[in-house]
């Protein structure tokens, strides 16, 4: 289970150009060595951690350096994305208005991979481009008539969302660390196709424009055809393939994808047990519906990552990683059998103390497609951050008290469980690949596996992402989203700091370990059988997020945190939700976005119980906005309280007539002032996140 920072809208990316497979376009890293290709020509890609920056004449070089004065920042970064350029100025350091070669980050996940600087000074490759990039400042786009108008959409989505990077710095790192990290990134890329031919969109690439660079962009960034901002993405016409196709997952026959209920027909079939299991794909063979194990279904691409991740392993030769090791070797057996526990085991054994990387590759969740059961291929390679140490110590005693006061709140037919979870390592996010690599934010939590002996058993991994939304500009953003909605007042407690957000989200993913979680079966049926897959997957996030608000109080009253503390991340808390419920509440019009439901329900909640207080004629803290959320502070204990009770009940009793009215009242009723955070929190963009990575 995962906890984004703002709504998750439609896993990952990945991006062709006609004529060419999906796996040989995204580029993960450095480039292989030899002659470049004029922009924007595809580049090779990483096949080994043998690669290395290119020496072509192109990468020369360029004697004379001039200013480069043309634009402001985020013009600029805003023009590459349009022109599918993998360039990023991350800061204007010297403040002189200019980008400077120190300044310049090469994105990965693009379909080139250009050498933009070398030996402190930009290459032709970079003048090139620079080039590019003030032609078009200074032109009007030349849009076919017949396709204008769908050209114009893909111009606005590509807009609505700003990009936003996680570089990390491996140039000073030992020789063995650096092949362990191209190794990560020629897994990362391997990953991204097979989740592109997993989720449908590698069959669509072809159909990409190839002159239409900002179609091109968008597929890559949004992981298919498909808008993404909260603006256009239930527009239909809005799409980078001319006629709109809809978007069809490779895990079910198209056949029954026609069927807007196909899901729910799946799940009262004899074998729909047999058919929705997480680690099978739905194929049709002499007009019957099988279950066709991943190994089998995508043999090819499964054996690829298999022994890049073995290639890994032998080559991390660090004596003190072999953990790491042994979970490499598991993971790579678990993609050649689709026996995925052998792997859990591995990778639960890992620790902070015991690893100084974090890896997680396979397939793990479900919100990704239609009918929510499926595990989606991803990469999530990071660095341990060790600062997560010392939370653990203070909370780890008080797992089981946690567990027991959870239960004493349910009662019956709750009991109690012995719990033994991990609480959250802090990981810095280097890359993240397939459908982790959301178009629009990114996930800051995730509690993992979602099944099996290590779920059930509360031996699973938690972690919390330490470094996103750190940088300046995603700081900058949500201050001034927040002073929009809240009084001045109520956001007296609201900071900077990533505190108040690691604890918040440390909370949710322990939450997920918690009370009626993984397998828990009530009249023996698991909360998926009782109430679907969608509704199921929103209401264990509402659950989570709902134990986050109560443990705050609750670890506030046993002293594992200060009173501020616990001010501050209630604050975030109330302003994540904010986020969600501007992002809307559907997807397609039709689909359940997780996150965003639960957020309008505990907005609502809270608004009934009176612990927040929408006030039309208060302004807003940016001084400006008519209307404001007024957080009263007294009522919110016992409405976290009374919330979590609610909540956890209704998830012990798998009583779905009470969650549908919960969506009900909060989701489609007229509580919560939907229109007025959707306008205020649309009026910047979202968050795009692109990574770079330094060897």
């Amino acid at each position: 289970m995962s906890r984004p920072r703002s709504a998750r809208l439609g896993p990952a990316l990945a991006l062709a150009v006609p004529a060419a497979s999906l796996a040989a376009l995204i580029a993960c890293g450095p480039p292989e060595p030899g002659p470049k290709t004029p922009l924007p020509a595809a580049s090779a890609s990483v096949s080994s951690a043998s690669a290395t920056p290119s020496t072509s004449a192109s990468a020369a070089v360029v004697p004379a350096q001039k200013r480069h004065d043309a634009f402001e920042r985020d013009a600029f970064n805003r023009l590459a994305v349009h022109l599918n350029l993998p360039v990023f100025w991350a800061a204007d350091a010297n403040h002189d208005g200019a980008v400077d070669p120190a300044e310049v980050k090469a994105l990965l996940f693009y379909p080139t991979a250009p050498t933009w600087t070398k030996d402190g000074a930009f290459t032709q490759e970079f003048e090139d481009a620079y080039a590019r990039l003030v032609a078009a400042k200074g032109e009007a786009p030349k849009d076919p008539e017949a396709d204008a108008a769908r050209r114009k959409l893909v111009r606005a989505d590509l807009d609505g969302a700003t990009p936003s990077l996680v570089a990390t710095d491996f140039s000073k790192a030992s020789a063995d660390d650096k092949t362990f990290v191209r190794h990560m990134l020629a897994t990362a890329k391997l990953v991204e196709a097979l989740f592109a031919k997993q989720n449908g969109s590698e069959a669509l690439a072809a159909k990409v424009p190839a002159d239409d660079l900002e179609s091109q962009s968008l597929f890559r960034r949004d992981f298919g055809p498909k808008c993404a901002t909260p603006k256009y993405e239930n527009d239909t016409a809005c799409s980078a393939i001319p006629g709109a196709p809809k978007p069809l997952v490779d895990i079910y026959p198209a056949s029954l994808q026609a069927d807007p209920k196909f899901c729910e027909a799946l799940g009262k079939r004899k074998d729909g047990e047999a058919l929705l299991a997480p680690f099978v794909a739905v194929r049709e063979q002499g007009g019957t519906l099988v279950a066709v194990s991943f190994a089998e279904a995508y043999a090819a691409p499964m054996q690829a990552i298999a022994a890049e991740l073995e290639a890994s392993a032998k080559d991390l030769a660090d004596p003190k990683e072999d953990a790491l090791r042994s979970y490499l070797r598991a993971a790579a057996t678990s993609f050649r059998t689709n026996d995925w526990l052998p792997a859990d085991e591995a990778w639960a054994k890992m620790t902070a103390e015991n690893s100084r990387w974090y890896v997680r590759v396979g397939p793990d969740e479900t919100y990704w497609e239609p009918c929510a059961q499926k595990g989606a291929f991803h990469l999530t390679f990071a660095k341990i951050n060790r600062d997560s140490l010392a939370w653990q110590a203070k909370l780890v005693p008080h797992q089981q008290a946690m567990e027991d006061s959870l239960a004493k709140l349910i009662g019956a037919p709750y009991k109690a469980r012995k719990v033994t979870f991990h609480l959250p390592d802090f990981i810095d996010i280097v890359v993240n690949a397939g459908d982790d690599r959301d178009a629009l934010s990114a996930t800051i939590g995730q509690s993992l596996p979602n099944w099996g002996a290590v779920a059930n058993e509360g031996r699973g991994r938690t972690v919390a992402m330490s470094n996103l939304f750190q940088d300046d500009d995603s700081k900058r953003q949500l201050r001034t989203k927040a002073e929009s909605l809240f009084t001045k007042e109520s956001l007296g407690s609201f900071t900077d700091d990533a505190a108040p957000g690691l604890l918040d989200t440390i909370l949710h993913e322990a939450t997920h370990n918690l009370g009626p979680a993984h397998e828990y079966k009530f009249q023996g049926k698991k909360d998926t059988e009782a109430f679907g897959g969608e509704l199921a997957a929103m209401l264990e996030e509402l659950k989570a997020q709902s134990g986050s608000l109560w443990y705050t109080g609750w670890t506030e009253k046993h002293g594992v945190i200060g009173g501020e503390l616990a001010r501050q991340s209630l604050t975030e808390s109330l302003v994540w939700c904010m986020g969600h419920i501007g992002g809307g509440m559907w997807q397609d019009g039709a689909h359940i976005k997780p996150y965003a439901q639960l957020s309008a329900i505990q907005i609502g909640f809270f608004l009934d119980e009176g612990a927040l207080r929408w006030d039309a004629k208060a302004t807003a803290a940016n001084g400006k906005d008519q209307g404001a959320f007024v957080i009263v502070w007294d009522k919110v204990p016992s409405t976290a309280e009374k919330l979590m009770r609610v909540v956890a009940t209704l998830k012990a009793k798998n009583d779905k007539k009470a969650a549908v009215g919960l969506t009900s009242k909060y989701v489609d009723g007229k509580t919560v002032p939907h229109a007025t955070v959707v306008e205020r929190w649309r009026r910047l963009p979202s968050t795009s996140f692109v990574y770079a990575v330094d060897l």
